[in-house]
C-alpha cells in the first residue's frame, strides 16, 4: 500500500489497525495495516516497503495521513531459536498502543 492509498483508506474507513513493527536489535521501523477483512498491507513506497529511522518519523507520516493511533509490535526472534512459534503478530500478547 503507497502512502497516498493509506492517507484515502484513513479517510473513508475506521475500523482498521496499524502497527509499527521493529526487530529486536535493530533501529528500523515498518508499518502495517490490517483491515476489516484480516488482510495485511505494507505502507510502501515506489514498490518496496518502506523503513523508518526512528518513532518519529513513523509518528510524523502517520499524523500526516491523518492516523493518531497505532500499535508498536517487537518481533524477538528467541521464540523461533528454542523451537517455539513466533507470536509477534499475535494481537494480544505483543503489541503496545502508541498515541501521538
Amino acid at each position: 500500500m503507497e502512502f497516498h492509498d493509506l492517507e484515502a483508506f484513513a479517510a473513508h474507513r475506521d475500523n482498521y489497525e496499524i502497527r509499527v513493527i521493529t526487530h529486536a536489535g535493530s533501529h528500523c521501523y515498518q508499518v502495517e495495516l490490517e483491515d476489516l477483512e484480516g488482510a495485511r498491507h505494507t505502507l510502501e513506497r515506489r514498490g518496496k516497503p518502506m523503513l523508518f529511522r526512528s518513532l518519529e518519523d513513523v509518528y510524523l507520516e502517520l499524523k500526516r495521513a491523518g492516523i493518531h493511533r497505532a500499535f508498536l509490535v517487537q518481533y524477538v526472534p528467541h521464540d523461533e531459536v528454542i523451537g517455539r512459534e513466533a507470536h509477534y503478530r499475535d494481537p494480544l500478547t505483543s503489541r503496545m498502543p502508541l498515541v501521538f
